[in-house]
């Protein structure tokens, strides 16, 4: 459960570093607001990856685990973008799922390393 738990807030702090570098980057002026109207989305689409995948089984699991919640956030969070009145152009969907991929996965790559490490000193 606690590694559920951990893994969980793991991916939303990918998607949370996203929000916060994006807006950082391309808005001038920061408000609270702002970034939850960026963040619900992708965490929604997260949540969505972690109940369609039964993430909490194998969360660290790179495959299918990863890729089900990365793929889930960013195609989700897309939707609800399109749905609420966000924009989508095509150079953000490619940041997205470049640094959520690269964030999201690689979390969970240097989790097997260290596990695998951990095991053959254990």
């Amino acid at each position: 459960m606690q590694r559920s738990v951990l893994s969980g807030l793991a991916d939303v702090v990918c998607v949370l570093a996203f929000v916060l570098i994006g807006r950082a980057e391309h808005d001038g002026g920061a408000s609270l607001s702002g970034y939850a109207t960026t963040l619900w989305p992708f965490v929604v689409g997260g949540a969505a990856g972690w109940a369609v995948g039964r993430v909490w089984r194998r969360p660290e699991a790179v495959v299918p685990a990863g890729v089900v919640v990365w793929l889930s956030t960013v195609v989700v969070g897309m939707l609800l973008r399109v749905a609420s009145g966000q924009g989508t152009a095509p150079a953000f969907v490619i940041v997205s799922l470049i640094f959520l991929g690269v964030t999201m996965l690689g979390w969970r790559a240097v989790a097997l390393l260290r596990g695998r490490r951990a095991a053959a000193s254990g």
